[in-house]
């Protein structure tokens, strides 16, 4: 990777849905966040779309949706719903934003 292509993604915004101008850009990218989750669990555990379909209460080809992106019609609540189906605890923790930050963020990292 060139040194020109490195600095353009460094100066990008960690958000893209921000830097594409969307007006609901942090909910949608903690939801990416969140979607990415499911999919890295659902690897880990090797659960077919049909089981993990089955664990989250929703359909096979509903699973399929939001793993390719297409999860839009969830709210966050039902996206850690789904989280907490696939058994996972989901803790939040509330701080002050960082000093060099310019607006407070919502991060999301597994443990």
């Amino acid at each position: 990777m060139g040194t020109k292509r490195k600095l353009e993604m460094q100066d990008a915004n960690e958000n893209i849905f921000a830097d594409l101008g969307r007006p609901d850009a942090q909910e949608h990218y903690v939801k990416s966040q969140l979607v990415f989750q499911i999919h890295q669990i659902i690897k880990a555990r090797k659960l077919t779309q049909t089981a993990a379909s089955k664990l989250m209460g929703i359909k096979q080809p509903d699973v399929s949706n939001m793993l390719r992106g297409r999860f839009r019609g969830y709210s966050m609540e039902r996206i850690l719903g789904f989280l907490q189906a696939l058994d996972q605890d989901i803790e939040i923790v509330i701080k002050p934003k960082s000093a060099g930050s310019k607006t407070a963020r919502i991060i999301v990292k597994a443990a």
